[in-house]
């Protein structure tokens, strides 16, 4: 599925390229860690929507809404979650899967395994392309806003079945 899933997608995919690269200096696609399955690490695979130097000097930051940092195409596809199609090829890997909880960053996932009750079950299934989460709940900017798509998360991973 998702062979077919990244061949449907291969015509926007293009599109979203060439607007990132005619947009702003720096590739168009990049590589980031983040934590799936069990755990591990893998690196997902991204359509750049920020700067190239956006954690230069300041590390991993929460995104948060009208972020400096985000370019002008790069508004436009996180908006529809453009972004996130070159993730077809985590799902071809197996890194993935289409419906899951979201990967989140390694730094991140440190912290909020330490704050968070929990926090750590959305690691027993794939992570997915999309999730519960991501459907009722906007972009997360912080530790509090974890918490709540956690909740979703959990919601899934105890009523996952083909309906759902």
């Amino acid at each position: 599925m998702g062979i077919v899933g990244l061949i449907l997608s291969l015509p926007l995919m293009a599109v979203v390229a060439v607007a990132v690269r005619l947009d702003s200096k720096g590739p168009a696609l990049y590589r980031q860690q983040r934590v799936g399955l069990r755990g591990r690490c893998f690196e997902v695979l991204k359509f750049r929507s920020m700067r190239t130097d956006a954690e230069t000097g300041t590390g991993a930051q929460w995104a948060i809404e009208n972020d400096p940092r985000v370019t002008r195409i790069g508004r436009f596809i996180r908006k529809y979650r453009l972004d996130e199609l070159p993730q077809f090829w985590n799902v071809i890997r197996g890194e993935m899967s289409f419906v899951g909880p979201r990967p989140e960053r390694p730094e991140f996932v440190r912290e909020l395994l330490k704050t968070i009750p929990y926090y750590d079950e959305r690691h027993s299934t794939r992570p997915g392309l999309t999730g519960w989460a991501q459907v009722q709940y906007s972009y997360g900017s912080s530790i509090e806003d974890a918490a709540v798509k956690l909740e979703y998360d959990l919601f899934y991973l105890q009523n996952t079945s083909i309906t759902f």
